[in-house]
């Protein structure tokens, strides 16, 4: 989306029938020159696949997470005080040595959870 800071790697979001089961969908992600990165069995069976270019995050469809990542998507692109913010926030962040990307992730949560909360409100909480 223009406007919104980002990384140099596209995100894409894939929804399956069972993320758990992984022989489903890992041959054909490796076979596409994906390698899987992320294993979080606990965290909505998510995985992601990465390539220099890309991050795959998988999760199952009807996941929670899926609905949250398309809400903050959907409310960047309407709200242009929380895209405002949430591209400061990552610049600032991105100015900081981190032991791991998990790391800078966690450090962004708060400014992500108090969008996504504005985002579920509706529209009388936008610009």
């Amino acid at each position: 989306m223009p406007g919104l800071a980002a990384k140099p790697i596209v995100d894409i979001l894939l929804a399956v029938e069972d993320s758990g089961n992984e022989a489903s969908y890992l041959p054909a992600l490796e076979e596409a020159g994906y390698v899987l990165r992320v294993h979080e069995p606990d965290f909505e069976e998510h995985r992601t696949f990465r390539t220099p270019q890309k991050d795959v995050h998988v999760f199952s469809a009807g996941s929670k997470e899926i609905r949250r990542l398309l809400l903050l998507r959907d409310h960047l692109c309407e709200s242009e005080r929380d895209r405002e913010l949430y591209a400061r926030t990552k610049r600032e962040l991105a100015n900081r040595d981190w032991p791991s990307v998990d790391h800078y992730a966690d450090a962004k949560t708060g400014v992500v959870e108090g969008i996504l909360v504005r985002a579920a409100a509706g529209p009388s909480q936008q610009d």
